[in-house]
């Protein structure tokens, strides 16, 4: 993996707000890891690989959490899920998160892993999408709590780092289960849950239930991170208080905005938010999100999955129906620097 450019050193923010609130007390111990502040990236399949999880821990992000990772895959050696587990020095701390039905698999492939240089292992037990569920993995999970179970103390078990457990409210309305599973997870050894405060149905639809997490926080002792509906400091600040939960997770609103992390470091400091990036700043992330890519993963590749990032990027400018048509239709990454000069010059 070259990682020598430019845009591989440390970026320093643009809002002299941000150095006073990056250094906050309101620290957050998981297991033997100490997070500067409470603030999570979400594990998010397609989006949060190593350049964008290194944007959000620039911007402020305490733990970025990798894409989840197939135990299965790693057993039997295939390349791209090698490729999703490169970790740079500069993103730490870091949980690499893995998913699978089998418990031998799971605990063995996480014991082979183990040596990598990521901090937390995740163990998802909440991913809606059916061709995981349909395996019996991610979500299809909370509707099996004994397997659940066996999953996560044979994991605890065979590796020195602290095993951490991603959870949904539930499978279904008539399977809310989330408390359950949590007293579960904690008397595996599980060093912490994060509860998403929908049902595998709901998948991201609706609003999150908040109140799920807060009996979650009741009836555990382990830190308990809080996920759904985190959207800016406000939300963030409201979550807490709503559940009492020891981290705060963001997800879809981390997309196209990594200063998300400095905004809600800002306001859980002083009760402000901080004004949103300019467009030169937007347009300097961008580049230096691209150039990223482009190092990790090929022309080819970079210039494809920058598409839906442009499009996040600027999503709300103006005329952003035609300017998501033209990054569309993207081949080169010459195009794409001409796309960007161009985006920001009108």
């Amino acid at each position: 993996m070259r990682t020598q450019g430019r845009c591989w050193k440390k970026r320093v923010s643009k809002q002299e707000g941000f150095r006073k609130v990056e250094n906050t007390k309101k620290k957050l111990q998981i297991g033997n890891v100490v997070l500067d502040n409470p603030l999570i990236l979400a594990p998010m399949a397609g989006v949060t690989d190593l350049p964008f999880r290194l944007l959000c821990r620039e911007q402020g992000a305490g733990l970025v959490c990798m894409e989840m990772i197939s135990a299965k895959a790693i057993y039997f050696g295939n390349k791209n899920t090698e490729e999703l587990m490169n970790i740079h020095p500069a993103e730490g701390p870091v949980s690499l998160q893995l998913f699978g039905s089998d418990p031998d698999i799971v605990s063995e492939m996480a014991k082979r892993i183990e040596e990598r240089p990521f901090a937390l292992l995740d163990i998802n037990m909440g991913c809606p999408v059916p061709k995981v569920v349909n395996n019996g993995e991610g979500s299809a999970l909370m509707k099996n709590p004994a397997l659940a179970a066996e999953i996560i103390s044979k994991t605890v078990k065979a590796i020195r780092k602290p095993v951490t457990v991603k959870l949904r409210k539930g499978f279904n309305d008539n399977m809310v289960n989330a408390v359950e599973m949590a007293k579960i997870a904690e008397a595996c050894g599980a060093a912490a849950v994060t509860v998403h405060g929908r049902t595998r149905e709901q998948y991201y639809s609706g609003k999150a239930d908040w109140e799920i997490i807060a009996r979650v926080k009741e009836a555990v002792t382990i830190p308990v991170i809080g996920n759904g509906d985190v959207t800016d400091g406000a939300s963030a600040k409201a979550l807490q208080e709503a559940t009492g939960c020891d981290g705060v997770m963001v997800g879809r609103a981390a997309r196209g905005n990594p200063w998300i992390f400095r905004e809600i470091l800002a306001y859980l400091e002083t009760g402000v938010g901080l004004p949103g990036p300019d467009a030169e700043e937007i347009r300097q992330t961008i580049l230096c999100h691209a150039q990223r890519l482009l190092e990790v993963k090929g022309e080819y590749t970079a210039v494809r999955e920058m598409r839906k990032h442009v499009a996040w990027y600027t999503a709300g400018y103006p005329n952003s129906a035609a300017l998501r048509r033209r990054v569309n239709e993207m081949e080169s990454f010459e195009e794409l620097l001409q796309a960007v000069a161009d985006i920001f010059r009108e």
